[in-house]
Order: C-alpha cells, then structure tokens, then sequence
C-alpha cells in the first residue's frame, strides 16, 4: 500500500505561481506513475498530469501545458507540480495520485489540497 500527502496548496493572485508537493510512503516499489488530478466546486475531477516512473515520460492535461510542469525527486522521494501563470480557472482541489498496477488506472489517493487563484 502507498500512502500520499499533498502540500503546498494555498492562494495566488492570477498569473502567480504555487509549487504543489506529494510525498510518497509505503510500498514505494509498487508505484508504475504518478499523477495530479484537481476537482472544482460543481465539476468532476479531472486529469492535469502524470509522470511515469517506468519510461521517466510526462503527460499534461492541454488545459496546462506550457504553464505546469511535473518532476520527480529520487531522493525524497516526493512528486512535485510546478503551477505558473496561475489562472483563476485553475482554482481546486488538486488530488496526487499513484498507479500501483501495469495496467489500469490510478489507484492511491491523497487527501487533497485546496488553490484558489483570485482575479
């Protein structure tokens, strides 16, 4: 089993930036990718990026590129999403997730840290 944590969740004027953090614990060995998820008030969760830990490839949600970027620290090890030119369509709830699994879909999940990006 994998435990999560998100952090670095909090309020930025539009067009400011925020580091999101997901420390990683438990069976670390399991973990094929990681992900990043956010869900606002009214909406479903959506996917924003992942990282996979097999191929060391990168995916992100069109909605973010160029503006978000996701990296890894070994050493941690903990999963990072680097947020610039904040907008207030990016306000949420932003979910860190994990693939445990070769194939299928993500299946640990943090608790979830809140952004709100003001106009």
């Amino acid at each position: 089993q994998v435990q999560l944590v998100e952090s670095g969740g909090g309020l930025v004027q539009a067009g400011g930036s925020l580091r999101l953090s997901c420390a990683t614990s438990g069976r670390l060995f399991s973990i094929y990718a990681m992900g990043w998820f956010r869900q606002a008030p009214g909406k479903e969760r959506e996917f924003v990026g992942s990282f996979d830990f097999v191929g060391g490839s990168t995916d992100l949600a069109n909605s973010v590129k160029g503006r978000f970027t996701i990296s890894r620290d070994n050493a941690k090890p903990t999963v990072y999403l680097q947020m610039n030119s904040l907008k207030p369509e990016d306000t949420a709830v932003y979910y860190c997730a994990a693939r445990t699994r070769v194939f299928g879909g993500f299946d640990s999940w943090g608790q979830g840290t809140q952004v709100t990006v003001s106009s």
